[in-house]
């Protein structure tokens, strides 16, 4: 479908979405490291399961493992530096983690489902866009929900009834 002359291209859309500089720099750089820990998981999951002979379950987990906690150092180092002061904390990877089990789920339960009808490698790949969808659903609508209307005035006047 062609777009009327002149009006903005998908990506001047998605870039007005996001006006301010810095943050578009942080999503970037919070995508860059999802790519790099998908990667990792992808070949660790292919290491696990093909070279070490491991199931598909016990693959899929120790490939999470360690791109959670790649995720966790990247992105305490380098996505969100000034929020973490750039210290990794036992707490903090803990949290971390834990909001990231339902995407492990999602990711195992695809893996194991798919692998009955794709090659397993395949299967692993299509997991990996499963869980990212649910993690990002989670943090989009759970761990930073879009505030209804009125919500700042409830803010700004937290003693009015």
């Amino acid at each position: 479908m062609n777009e009327p002359a002149g009006s903005p291209s998908i990506l001047q859309r998605l870039l007005a979405l996001m006006p301010d500089p810095a943050l578009r720099t942080k999503a970037g750089l919070f995508a860059m490291v999802g790519v790099v820990n998908a990667s990792v998981d992808f070949a660790v999951f292919a290491f696990c399961h093909l070279y070490l002979g491991l199931g598909l379950v016990i693959a899929n987990i120790l490939s999470w493992v360690v791109a959670v906690t790649g995720s966790y150092v990247l992105n305490s180092t380098i996505t969100f530096a000034a929020e973490s002061g750039r210290v990794l904390r036992v707490k903090d990877y803990l949290s971390f983690a834990a909001s990231q089990a339902a995407g492990l789920l999602a990711n195992t339960a695809t893996v194991v489902a798919l692998s009955y009808l794709v090659p397993v490698l395949v299967a692993k790949f299509l997991a990996i866009g499963i869980s990212f969808l649910v993690n990002f659903s989670l943090t989009h609508f759970v761990v930073f929900p879009a505030r209804r209307a009125g919500a700042q005035e409830e803010i700004r006047r937290p003693g009015a009834d």
